[in-house]
Order: structure tokens, then C-alpha cells, then sequence
């Protein structure tokens, strides 16, 4: 059995993405490459993204928590607005771009949940049609 209490307070920036971000499975000894469960939290300024510019997984579920503040996740048919204890998850294969609007009255912070821990990201880009 193996049990493992992580404090993100007490966690140092994870990687080296502009934005705050804490990895608790890291913390709590699970390989980034090789588990089932990526969790991390985020801290986003006002006009910061979550690290990764606009993306999609071959394989990974992202789930995206609220737990301060509102997130804002694009995709190419929606904008999608999650308030504070709400979540928003994301399929693989499914565009996204989740960030802190420049306009935003001030910081949120979001749990985000990978499964499983792969790094099977791949940049997207938007259609410029009209």
C-alpha cells in the first residue's frame, strides 16, 4: 500500500512554462512518462495560457477544475467559460486552448488532470477561414 499527501503550497515551479504550474503526481513519485494520472495545478495571470500553446492528445483525457477565478478554453467551434467548481473535460483528438483572458479581473487557479500521463501533445492550428 502506498499513500502519498503532497501540499502544493510547498511545490516549486514543475517545468519550465511561463506560467505557475505544480505537478502533485510528480511530488508524490509518479513518473511524468509513465503513469495513468498527470495532476498539476495552475495559477494564471490575467493574458497567460496554461503553458501549451493551442493542442490536442492522440490518447490523453484533460479535465480541467476550477477552484478559483474562471477559465476560458477555446476550441474551434466555442469558447468555453468554467466558472469556479466547475469542470470542463476535453476528449483526445479534441482542440484546445485553455487561458486567463487579458481582461480578467485577476487570477485562476485550476486543477488539471491528465489521463493518462502521456506526452502525446500536438499543436493545432485554427482555421483563418471565415
Amino acid at each position: 500500500m502506498g499513500y502519498h499527501l503532497v501540499n502544493a503550497e510547498e511545490l516549486g515551479q514543475w517545468d519550465d512554462r511561463p506560467t505557475d504550474v505544480r505537478s502533485l503526481s510528480v511530488a508524490a513519485g509518479y513518473d511524468y512518462q509513465d503513469s495513468k494520472l498527470g495532476l498539476r495545478v495552475y495559477e494564471l495571470s490575467p493574458g497567460e495560457q496554461s503553458g501549451l500553446s493551442y493542442h490536442y492528445h492522440d490518447e490523453q483525457v484533460e479535465a480541467f477544475y476550477v477552484l478559483e477565478g474562471t477559465l476560458h478554453v477555446e476550441t474551434p467551434d466555442d469558447e468555453y467559460v468554467v466558472e469556479s467548481d466547475q469542470a470542463l473535460f476535453v476528449d483526445p483528438g479534441s482542440p484546445q486552448r485553455a487561458f486567463n483572458p487579458e481582461s480578467a479581473d485577476g487570477p485562476v487557479r485550476v486543477l488539471a488532470i491528465g489521463a493518462p500521463s502521456v506526452d502525446d501533445a500536438h499543436e493545432y492550428e485554427p482555421s483563418t477561414d471565415a
